[in-house]
C-alpha cells in the first residue's frame, strides 16, 4: 500500500512514541519486508506451528526447530570470528541441505568486543553439535542460510540505510554487533516459547540451559550497543521485529527513557515468549504466512516451518 519513503516519512513526522511507530509499519506491510523471498501460502492454516506438531508429536520437531536456527546462529558468528562456517559434518540430515550465501572474518578493532564473537561462536557451534547428538541421527539438515540480501532487507525496511545502498553485518564491529542483535533476543523468546511443548524431561533441561546460555549472549550484545550509545539503530530493528511477529510490543530497545534496559521483561521481571510461527515471521522478514524467506530463502527443514499471517495486525 505505501513505499518505503512514504512508511519513513510518516514515521518521522507522525509517529509520538514506540507504539505508533510500530503501528505504521504494521499498517505499511513493514515497508516491503517481504521482497526477500517470501511466498505466501495460499489456503493454510492460521494456527501456531508450535500447535500444529504437538497433537502427535514429538520433542524431536522442537528440537529440529531449534536446530535451523542454531544453524543460522552458529554460521553467522563464526564467518565473524573465524572466517570460514561450520565443519561439513554437522550439517547432514533430512530435508534439502543448503549452502551460505555471505559471510566474512570482521575486522574488530576492539579487544573485548572480538572475545565477545569467539566465545558466542564457540557456544553456538556446541548448541549445533549437542541438538543432532539428542536428535540421534532424527535431525534435520542445514538449510540454504542468506547472511547478505537478508541482512540488507532488514536494514532498508528499518530505516538503518537508504534503498540504493546495502548492509553488510562483517564490515566492521558495530554492522556486526547489529546484525547480531537481529537474532539473540528472538533465540531468547524461541527458547521460551518452546519449553511447555517439551514433554521429555531430560531435553526439557537441556533446552532450559541453552536458553539461559543464549540470554546470556543477548546480554552481551544489548550491552556493548549500549556502550556504543547505538540507541537509534536498535530502537528501529526493535521496531521491524515486533512489527512483523504480531500485535503486540513486547519487543523491547536498550533504552527506556534515561535508562537504561539491557534486559527487556514485561512488568514481573519475566522474559517473554514468542511462538514458533512468530519466530519464522522474524527470521522470514515478513509478517506474511510464508515457508520460506529472509535468512531462510528455502525455508527451514522439519515439520515446524510456517510462519503466521499478521498483516494487518495492530
Amino acid at each position: 500500500m505505501f513505499g518505503k519513503k512514504v512508511v519513513a516519512d510518516m514515521i518521522s513526522r507522525s509517529a509520538e512514541n514506540e507504539h505508533d511507530r510500530r503501528s505504521f509499519l504494521r499498517a505499511a506491510g513493514v515497508a516491503g519486508l517481504g521482497t526477500v523471498g517470501a511466498v505466501a501460502l495460499s489456503g493454510a492454516g492460521t494456527e501456531s506451528a508450535f500447535a500444529d506438531e504437538t497433537s502427535d508429536s514429538t520433542d524431536r520437531a522442537v528440537l529440529n526447530f531449534a536446530l535451523n536456527l542454531e544453524y543460522l546462529e552458529a554460521q553467522f558468528y563464526s564467518y565473524a570470528y573465524w572466517g570460514e562456517g561450520l565443519d561439513s559434518g554437522d550439517l547432514t540430515g533430512s530435508g534439502t541441505q543448503g549452502k551460505v550465501t555471505g559471510g566474512r572474518k570482521v575486522k574488530f578493532k576492539t579487544k573485548a568486543i572480538k572475545e565477545y564473537a569467539r566465545e558466542i561462536a564457540m557456544d553456538e557451534r556446541n548448541h549445533v553439535k549437542f541438538l543432532r547428538s539428542a536428535l540421534d541421527g532424527k535431525q534435520v539438515s542445514q538449510p540454504a542460510i542468506d547472511l547478505k540480501t537478508s541482512f540488507t532487507a532488514a536494514a532498508r525496511a528499518a530505516g538503518l540505510i537508504k534503498n540504493n545502498q546495502t548492509f553488510d553485518p562483517f564490515a566492521n564491529e558495530n554492522n556486526f554487533l547489529l546484525g547480531a542483535f537481529i537474532f539473540e533476543d528472538v533465540g531468547v523468546t524461541a527458547y521460551k516459547g518452546a519449553a511447555p511443548l517439551i514433554t521429555n524431561k531430560t531435553y526439557l533441561e537441556a533446552a532450559a540451559g541453552i536458553l539461559a546460555v543464549e540470554a546470556y549472549h543477548a546480554g552481551i550484545v544489548r550491552s556493548a550497543l549500549y556502550r556504543k550509545g547505538l540507541f537509534t539503530e536498535v530502537r528501529k530493528i526493535s521496531n521491524v521485529r515486533d512489527a512483523v511477529d504480531g500485535s503486540s510490543d513486547d519487543d523491547q530497545s536498550i533504552k527506556s527513557g534515561s535508562h537504561a534496559n539491557i534486559v527487556p521483561t514485561d512488568s514481573n521481571s519475566i522474559a517473554y515468549s514468542r511462538s514458533a510461527a512468530n519466530v519464522l515471521n522474524v527470521v522470514y522478514l515478513t509478517p506474511a504466512q510464508t515457508s520460506k524467506g529472509g535468512f531462510f530463502p528455502a525455508g527451514v527443514n522439519g515439520p515446524i516451518r510456517t510462519s503466521n499471517n499478521n498483516n494487518g495486525a495492530s
